[in-house]
């Protein structure tokens, strides 16, 4: 594979150029269409709820806050235990 931004040779499993590590261009590789993998079941579910999946607009208002140390606290205490006290 060449390198688009070096143009040296790379190996052809290679994702990044190994010697200027650029990315390596992911176009070469053919797209697969999702009807080939996906199963059918799926694809029927899928497509029966397609207006759900595309979702709607709406306006929402978001708050952001922050817990004065809530870092110092989190890292005395277990992940879980920390995930309980904040969703009270």
């Amino acid at each position: 594979m060449i390198c688009p931004s070096c143009q040296r040779e790379n190996p052809a499993q290679a994702n990044f150029c190994m010697h200027c590590g650029a990315p390596l261009a992911a176009s070469e590789l053919p797209e697969r269409d999702p009807r080939v993998y996906t199963p059918a079941h799926l694809a029927n579910k899928i497509l029966k709820n397609k207006s759900a999946l595309e979702g709607e607009r709406k306006l929402v208002t978001v708050l952001f806050a922050d817990i004065h140390r809530s870092m110092e606290l989190a890292s005395a205490v277990d992940a879980e235990e920390w995930h309980r006290i904040m969703d009270r």
